[in-house]
């Protein structure tokens, strides 16, 4: 090797040490700066322990297994579906307002980032009856009432939820809407009621007309802040067996892990309503009363990947809180999936694939 070859190495090198010296003090003198353009949420899939109401479901590419058959009923196909709501018990206004939310997020908007709740009831407009009309994508609150006195008490069965519809028709503003409304009660944290936290989180079925005069299709959800969170309220709340030895609960997106809770519960409720409303139209399995229907295929399913305990992979934003889809005022809800009869799997706004 030549002397002049030996003097560019030598120079090549020492510049190399001379630019490398200059940015360690440069970037020792530099304040960090804090990035504020990038908001995008983190991506997660956390594992959870199980609930303790039932194991989580997942049947994602298993069309063979899940025998989900139309039954020649109607479908929620009316433009838009009214939806009446009966507050029974106390509720806060933050609370209402927040159902409210997600409920006004459901009809098609463009307010809403993706991905979102309207998004997400497409899967549910999917479900035609035997006329060929699709389950409606547009949903309406007509009416509320607030039976604030509990004028059933505090306890009550799958009869007496009933009552409390028959009462709220006499006495609200509200009308009997037998043909394109559904009746969603709502009870608070104090409300027990039969099978809840044991068996249910939340069911829909239709009026007697022996009791209520008409044949209404109705859902009921309870709020299980206090009474069964780790059960109805998951996975913003896991089970107590747990203790500090396994994973944590995540956190909710809204502050308030009961109705937080709720949310994904109406969702499921109304999906099911919507596309079975007089159990008669879209479940599986032979005996209506007892069907598994298009949110049970998919109960613990939030994102792609879930199963086995995992929830799948769902959003996390800055504060922690996490979602997996968007509605109208800046609101962030984590609702489950549902199954889809074109995917023959289920299905959400937020996959990944």
């Amino acid at each position: 090797m030549s002397q002049q070859s030996d003097i560019s190495l030598s120079f090549f090198y020492a510049l190399v040490s001379l630019l490398f010296i200059h940015h360690v003090f440069a970037s020792a003198s530099t304040t960090p700066q804090v990035q504020t353009f990038n908001t995008k949420p983190d991506i997660v899939n956390p594992k959870l322990p199980p609930r303790t109401l039932s194991p989580s479901k997942k049947f994602e590419g298993s069309s063979d297994l899940v025998h989900l058959r139309y039954h020649m009923g109607p479908v929620l196909s009316s433009t838009p579906i009214n939806i009446y709501l009966i507050w029974y018990g106390r509720w806060a206004n933050s609370q209402k307002l927040l159902i409210k939310d997600f409920l006004k997020s459901i009809s098609p908007t463009t307010a809403a980032a993706k991905p979102s709740v309207s998004e997400w009831w497409r899967t549910v407009s999917l479900y035609t009856d035997q006329t060929g009309a699709n389950v409606s994508r547009s949903i309406l609150i007509a009416g509320e009432y607030t039976d604030s006195a509990y004028s059933h008490g505090t306890g009550l069965t799958r009869l007496t939820i009933q009552q409390v519809i028959a009462s709220a028709v006499k006495s609200a503003p509200f009308p009997v809407d037998h043909k394109n409304g559904i009746y969603l009660i709502l009870t608070s944290q104090d409300v027990t009621m039969q099978d809840f936290c044991r068996a249910v989180c939340g069911f829909h079925y239709f009026t007697f007309p022996s009791m209520v005069g008409y044949t209404l299709p109705y859902a009921w959800v309870g709020n299980s802040g206090k009474q069964c969170p780790e059960v109805c309220a998951y996975p913003f709340a896991v089970p107590g067996y747990m203790g500090g030895g396994g994973p944590g609960a995540l956190k909710s997106p809204n502050g308030d892990v009961g109705v937080d809770g709720m949310i994904s519960v109406i969702g499921h409720e109304l999906a099911e309503l919507s596309s079975n409303p007089l159990v008669n139209a879209w479940y599986a399995g032979e005996d209506p009363t007892a069907p598994t229907e298009i949110g049970d295929l998919c109960e613990g399913l939030y994102g792609t990947g879930g199963g086995g305990g995992y929830i799948g992979q769902v959003m996390r934003d800055r504060q922690g809180k996490t979602f997996n889809m968007n509605g109208r005022r800046g609101r962030k809800f984590l609702v489950q999936w549902i199954w889809s009869p074109v995917l023959k799997a289920c299905s959400g706004p937020n996959a990944l694939d």
